[in-house]
């Protein structure tokens, strides 16, 4: 059943989003989703009017609210669930609505994340992004959908709570899930955690490509940018991760640093960012494949703006018996000072810990963007710190 299920919902997410992956799905799979099974039954919870009108959504969703839209008891497994809000962005930052789940009655959340970056929709942005197991569809990204599958044994909530500081005019979602008479042993559990931070460089400067000298070094991952820091049995499956930098300089030489069970060192030490997320030679042109790819890419100079990009271990998951630590270098040797953001997700076995709190609003707030002017101030500066001499070019 464990197999079929899932199998099942990824062949279903790359039916719909990827419909030229036909070669990627094989003859077993294929067979395998002929099979008809016992003691499932397809079920649905929905925004739809309950008068049997048009008006299907939740509506006036004041700022501070909280909202449940799926509470159901007994075993089960969610594969689906779509969401579009209104107003759209920037009438309506999706990045200030919290997306909380909460599995087999535990008063700790398993995913707690703004609903945006959950869904692949970095800051407060809205643009189209396709993966395997997450998208966001026409119009503009407004259609948020999910394929993860989701298990529990005997309930089951999701909520949301308003934190733009505005109304939610309208909140339309499907939460589809399959009913059980009991879920297969040693199903984990579905998780996701959001994390931003804004990196601090060292006192010698952002010294990345060795521009301004020597590079340190960093074996041991100290002052890493942190992705998850997971306690208990599972596998980890992927993330997205935002990047908004504020200089033209290239913001992926960083490695990826993944601590297993506790060991001192990196278990899995990667070679740089790009390279974690399958990509190679700094970057920054579209591209969507089922496991990893851009959802969006800087428009501006060299590598200064915003960058989102996402990788998903759905055929290499990273295992783990008793804890997961997963890092990643601002630049090299944590040299630059990057506006970060990412939501990793990923399957564990009861019991939850708690996760680490989630930044508040300002705390969360993008960066705005780097404008000429900011670079001519730059420029002026460098002018003057040169002697300001009439007839300086600027690389000097």
């Amino acid at each position: 059943m464990k197999k079929l299920i899932i199998i099942l919902s990824l062949f279903l997410a790359g039916s719909i989003l990827f419909t030229d992956l036909s070669a990627q799905v094989t003859v077993t799979d294929l067979h395998e989703l002929a099979i008809i099974k016992d003691d499932v039954r397809s079920k649905r919870i929905s925004s739809f009017d309950l008068s049997g009108g048009n008006n299907d959504r939740i509506e006036n969703i004041r700022d501070g609210e909280k909202r449940v839209i799926f509470d159901v008891k007994g075993a089960g497994m969610i594969n689906h669930i779509w969401i579009t809000i209104a107003p759209p962005p920037p009438g309506l930052s999706r990045n200030d609505i919290i997306l909380r789940m909460y599995w087999d009655g535990s008063e700790v959340p398993s995913v707690v994340s703004p609903i945006g970056p959950f869904f692949g929709q970095g800051w407060d942005e809205c643009y189209p992004f396709s993966s395997l197991p997450l998208a966001a569809g026409p119009v503009e990204g407004r259609a948020m959908v999910s394929y993860f599958v989701m298990p529990f044994s005997n309930s089951a909530k999701i909520e949301i709570e308003n934190q733009t500081g505005k109304n939610i005019s309208a909140f339309y979602y499907y939460v589809d899930y399959i009913e059980m008479k009991s879920l297969p042993e040693n199903m984990g559990r579905f998780h996701a955690w959001y994390h931003h931070e804004l990196t601090e460089a060292p006192g010698a400067g952002e010294n990345e490509w060795g521009v301004l000298g020597p590079q340190g070094k960093n074996p041991s991952g100290d002052k890493n940018y942190l992705i998850a820091d997971i306690k208990g049995k599972g596998h980890f499956v992927g993330v997205n991760y935002y990047v908004q930098s504020p200089s033209p300089m290239w913001y992926g030489e960083g490695d990826d640093m993944i601590f297993i069970d506790g060991e001192k060192l990196p278990t899995l030490h990667g070679t740089g960012t790009e390279d974690y997320f399958n990509m190679s030679w700094c970057p920054k042109t579209m591209f969507n494949q089922a496991y990893y790819g851009f959802g969006r890419v800087n428009d501006d100079v060299g590598w200064l703006g915003r960058t989102h990009v996402y990788r998903f271990h759905i055929s290499d998951p990273i295992y783990f018996d008793k804890s997961l630590k997963f890092t990643i270098e601002h630049g090299h040797d944590n040299c630059l000072t990057l506006d970060l953001a990412s939501v990793a997700y990923w399957y564990q076995l009861p019991p939850f810990s708690e996760l680490p709190p989630l930044p508040d609003k300002a705390d969360r707030a993008p960066k705005s963007f780097i404008q000429p002017a900011d670079m001519h101030k730059w420029r002026d500066a460098w002018r003057k710190a040169q002697g300001n001499d009439p007839k300086l070019w600027g690389n000097e």
